[in-house]
């Protein structure tokens, strides 16, 4: 693996100039699957994790020690209280036990355009259960396909709470990271959702504007949920949460390790 001696160096991050139309209504993306190509041309292009240490992205989704199904999520800027309340509200519905116990192994991963250096405070405020990864060059947004907008579109159901809430927390949380304040990532960057299955990517979801995730109740449809309830999500979770030890995610690995019967 690769050390953040040769990771890449992160573009600074655009200065945010809105304009006329800007935040209203959406945009146009596809959600055509990448061509072989275009997983030629993105396999071999680094993510960084929290200490720095970068790896190649089709690692995240096809190699030995992984589930055969991976959901990649693409989020935005790491302050992105969007983003954020979409992970709180997915990370409340599945598990990661859940998602390994299905029929076809399944994990979750997700990327950011932000510095690494962020990654713990976003886990820690979202109780992301999943590890996390920043592409803060954002050459994989790019090569994927995924676009830049400002746009808000139509409150989804993963939110639980107004843009007022939203924005307010996003300002406090960058400006209680001091030197990182403006590393959080692009401000137009939206992202997207990738399914991988045995290292083919089977489904594609992009984001066309801010609050453009999949709803949850949808990824639960494409993962094969279905016939779990959910359990309620605390509205009350927004609330940024002190820094404690990050508990371990389950990983396919762990999970074998652990169904294997002991030594006599």
């Amino acid at each position: 693996m690769d050390t953040a001696a040769h990771a890449p160096k992160a573009e600074p991050t655009p200065m945010l100039q809105p304009e006329q139309g800007d935040f209203e209504g959406a945009i146009d993306v596809t959600n055509d699957v990448p061509t072989a190509q275009d997983l030629d041309d993105v396999g071999d292009l680094l993510v960084l994790d929290a200490q720095g240490q970068s790896r190649p992205f089709k690692e995240l989704y096809n190699a030995p020690h992984i589930a055969p199904r991976q959901l990649i999520i693409f989020i935005r800027h790491f302050f992105c209280g969007n983003c954020q309340e979409f992970l709180r509200t997915l990370s409340s519905s599945m598990t990661p036990a859940a998602l390994l116990a299905l029929p076809t192994p399944t994990f979750i991963t997700v990327i950011g355009c932000g510095k690494p250096e962020l990654i713990p405070m976003y886990a820690n405020t979202t109780s992301c259960p999943f590890p996390i990864y920043a592409d803060p060059t954002r050459k994989l947004y790019d090569l994927l396909g995924m676009t830049r907008t400002l746009q808000l579109g139509s409150k989804p159901a993963y939110m639980h709470t107004s843009v007022l809430i939203n924005s307010v927390q996003s300002i406090f949380q960058s400006l209680g990271t001091g030197k990182h304040a403006l590393q959080g990532g692009d401000f137009k960057q939206v992202g997207g959702e990738f399914l991988f299955e045995d290292g083919q990517c089977t489904w594609v979801r992009r984001m066309k504007n801010t609050r453009d995730h999949s709803e949850v109740v949808d990824l639960r449809h494409v993962l094969g949920l279905d016939g779990t309830t959910p359990p309620v999500r605390n509205r009350w979770s927004h609330a940024v949460k002190p820094t404690t030890p990050q508990r371990r995610s389950l990983s396919w690995g762990r999970l074998r390790s652990k169904s294997k019967p002991p030594l006599p």
